[in-house]
Order: structure tokens, then sequence, then C-alpha cells
């Protein structure tokens, strides 16, 4: 019980970081593990009505399996997570996006009148792509290659010229507000398609367009994950470590 009431203080996002596999029991119980992960466990289970020891079982009996290890993004090198991220996610946004805007746009037209609730979705998923492709751009110009030339400076025993951002923390705070409002706009999404659950009458191509945005999300989750719980707390370190000489 002594480990139960600590690991009750730990953050949501603590967890995922080191076993991603937990990131399946917060999304069960409807928690929040990547834009919100720095709340503890104790506070995420008294706002949902959740029993903490509940929870907390469930944790560990997903940590303690050792079937399907998850990959240990926690151990990568900072400059090698910020590169998987640019090609594994802000590519898979870039291929998806206007996939998934042609099908929604096509729901509209055939199935708009009937569900309403299309349009507004549209509206969302459209506000979404336009906003990440700007947010990635941020990342990939401004705030990765900094963080990279901090790698480098560390390993090389060397000093960097401060950016014009000041310090780390300023674009990271940019960006943790980006990952918020994407957070609160999927949200809004699961609660318009009912948790991408077609309605009875639905076609193919309405049952595809679902199960596109319910994997997307998917894939934006761990992408914030990764940046949130990872990657940022690790920079804002890094930045404050003086290089080995």
């Amino acid at each position: 019980m002594e480990t139960l009431h600590k690991d009750s203080q730990k953050h949501i996002g603590q967890f995922v970081a080191e076993d991603f596999r937990t990131a399946a029991v917060f999304s069960s119980y409807g928690i929040d593990f990547c834009c919100k992960g720095e709340r503890s466990v104790e506070e995420v289970c008294k706002k949902n009505n959740i029993e903490v020891d509940e929870l907390l079982d469930k944790l560990h009996a997903v940590v303690s399996s050792t079937s399907q290890q998850s990959i240990d993004y926690k151990s990568w090198p900072l400059d090698l997570l910020a590169e998987y991220i640019e090609k594994k996610h802000h590519r898979y946004v870039e291929e998806k996006t206007p996939v998934i805007r042609q099908f929604l746009d096509k729901l509209c037209k055939v199935h708009g009148q009937r569900h309403p609730e299309l349009l507004e979705i549209t509206a969302l998923f459209i506000g979404c792509a336009k906003d990440m492709a700007s947010h990635m751009k941020k990342e990939e110009l401004i705030l990765f290659p900094f963080i990279k030339r901090m790698v480098k400076a560390q390993l090389e025993g060397t000093s960097i010229e401060s950016p014009q951002f000041a310090t780390v923390e300023n674009p990271i705070e940019m960006m943790k507000h980006d990952h918020e409002a994407e957070g609160d706009r999927f949200r809004k999404i699961v609660e318009l398609t009912n948790n991408y659950t077609p309605p009875a009458d639905a076609c193919n191509t309405y049952k595809v367009t679902f199960a596109m945005l319910d994997e997307f999300e998917k894939d934006l989750h761990l992408h914030i994950h990764l940046e949130n719980n990872i990657l940022f707390p690790e920079a804002i370190k890094l930045e404050k470590t003086p290089s080995k000489k």
C-alpha cells in the first residue's frame, strides 16, 4: 500500500514516459495523458471520480507485464528523438491531413443534411490541419535545430550562442499551448463522432473516415506525449547543464 500511495503523487505523463503501454489505461478512463500529463494520479482520480487504488492496480499490472515491451523513448538521445518525431509524426500529419479532408468533404456533401455534425467535425479538422502545419514548421525550423545544437555542444564540450528566444523554455511554452488547443479540438471531435462510432445508416466511406480520424488522434497523442513528457523537459534540463570540458 505504501508504494501505491507514493505513486498516487506521480505525474501521469511520467508513467507514460516510462512505459507507453500505460497510455491505454489512462485512455480507457478518458484521462488526457499527453496535453495534461503534469497532473498527479491522485488529482485526476479526484477529478474523474475514480478510485486511486483501482487505477494504480491497473497501471502496475501493465508495467509489471513483460510481454510486448514498449519502446524506451526516454533512453534516446534528444537529437535522435527530435529527428524521429519529425520523420515519423510530422510526416504522418502531412500525409494524412489532405486524405482525411477529402473524405470529410465527401461525407458532408452526401450525408451533411442528415448528419449536420459532420460540418462541425470538418471545420474542427480543417482548423487542426492548418494550425498543425504552422506548429510543425516552427519546431522544424527553430526549436528542433536548437535542441540538436545543444546536444552537439554538450558532446563536444563547447558553448553555443544564446538564441533569439532567450531560453528554450519560451518556444516550448508556445508549443505546449498549441498542443493544448489540439487536445481540446479532438475532445470535441470525439464527442461529435460518439467516440468514432459511425451511425446506423453509415456507408463504407463513413466508416473509413471515422477509423482514419481515430487513428489520427492516437498518433497525435503519442506525438504530443513524446514532446510534452520527454523531449521538452529533457531539453530544459540540458540547457541548464554545464557543458563537459
